[in-house]
C-alpha cells in the first residue's frame, strides 16, 4: 500500500481527485494529519484537526458505478475494523456515517473522477480517532476512538486494516 503523507492539506479527497487525474496508481492513499477543509456530501464540513485518521483512497475503475454501494461498502469496512480492533458495537447511518451510540465517529465520501465517462473513483475517510475534545457545536453528536476507549489508538494500523477489508470487500462484490 502506497501512502502519500501530508502534515496539512485542505481536502484528502481534492488532493486524490487532482493526483488520479494525473495517472496515480489505484490503492494509494493519500493521508494527512490535519484537514483545512475537509467535506462531506453537499460539501458539509467535517472537523479535522491533529490527532484523526483523514485519508483518500484511489480507487480501481470497476463495474460497480453506483457510488451509494461504494460509499456502504467502505462503512461496513471501518465498523468492522472498529469492533474487531476495539471490541465497540458500531452502527452504520446509511449511506455514509459510522456512529458510537448515538455519535458520529467517521465519515465517508466516495466521488467519481469523470472525463467522457467514470474514470475512476476516490474514497475519502474521516475516522475520529485521538481526538481527545470537540467544540460546543459537535460535542454532542460527535464521538472519537480515544473519548470511547479512554486511550491513544495506532491510526497507521486502523488505517491498514481499512484499506485492506476496502479491498477485500470490493474484489467479493465485483467478482
Amino acid at each position: 500500500m502506497k501512502v502519500l503523507s501530508f502534515k496539512k492539506i485542505s481536502s484528502t479527497n481534492e488532493k486524490a481527485k487532482e493526483l488520479a487525474r494525473e495517472k496515480i496508481k489505484s490503492w494509494t492513499v493519500i493521508l494527512a494529519k490535519k484537514q483545512t477543509k475537509g467535506h462531506g456530501k453537499s460539501k458539509s464540513f467535517w472537523f479535522s484537526p491533529e490527532g484523526g485518521l483523514y485519508f483518500s483512497i484511489i480507487l480501481p475503475k470497476s463495474t460497480i458505478e453506483d457510488l451509494q454501494t461504494l460509499t456502504i461498502l467502505a462503512a461496513f469496512a471501518v465498523a468492522k475494523t472498529i469492533k474487531e480492533r476495539f471490541s465497540l458495537e458500531p452502527t452504520i447511518k446509511l449511506p455514509n456515517d459510522v456512529l458510537l451510540g448515538q455519535k458520529k465517529v467517521a465519515g465517508i465520501l466516495t466521488e467519481n473522477v469523470v472525463g467522457k465517462n467514470v474514470k475512476l473513483s476516490v474514497m475519502g475517510i474521516g475516522l475520529n480517532t485521538n481526538i481527545k475534545k470537540f467544540p460546543q457545536e459537535l460535542k454532542d453528536i460527535a464521538t472519537s476512538l480515544n473519548i470511547e476507549l479512554g486511550k491513544r489508538v495506532n491510526n497507521r494500523r486502523i488505517l491498514k486494516q481499512i484499506v485492506q477489508e476496502i479491498k477485500n470487500q470490493l474484489k467479493i462484490i465485483s467478482d
